[in-house]
């Protein structure tokens, strides 16, 4: 394998493009060598999923698209990162009892720091962002990973 692969996909801001971003991500990985059946294979899927909607959702129809981009470096680090071309930040929102979101955010960053990662936002030149995870990459079932 590369010491360098990646792959992204450009989609419009709509919630049909969630479930092809989360196919998306999962065929790339699938080719790269993670099981499907993978526990890191779940979360990323989840992941994704969350941060796609939070581009179709909370950009307020400022961004007509958002991209996903994967990338894998030494076949050590997995990044996910989804960018839009909204300037606000994702930002916890208080999630009360009856609250069907603003909870997406908190996932995120728990099943980032379970996998062994983080979640980190940047700046875009074009004034949006990009909401990354990034992970240690365990392509094959081994206890350490």
């Amino acid at each position: 394998m590369a010491d360098h692969q990646e792959a992204s996909v450009t989609l419009p801001s709509d919630p049909a493009s969630v479930p092809t971003a989360r196919r998306f991500v999962a065929e790339v990985l699938a080719g790269w060598g993670l099981d499907d059946a993978a526990d890191l294979a779940d979360s990323i899927r989840l992941v994704v999923s969350e941060l796609a909607t939070n581009a179709v959702l909370h950009t307020l129809g400022q961004s007509p698209t958002f991209t996903v981009e994967v990338r894998l470096e030494r076949e050590e680090r997995l990044h996910i990162g989804v960018t839009d071309s909204h300037p606000r930040r994702p930002r916890r929102l208080p999630a009360a009892v009856q609250q069907d979101n603003g909870r997406g955010m908190v996932i995120i960053r728990v099943l980032a720091a379970e996998a062994g990662g983080r979640l980190s936002v940047t700046p875009t030149e074009d004034g949006g962002k990009t909401v990354w995870i990034t992970v240690p990459w365990c392509a094959a079932p081994v206890p350490s990973c």
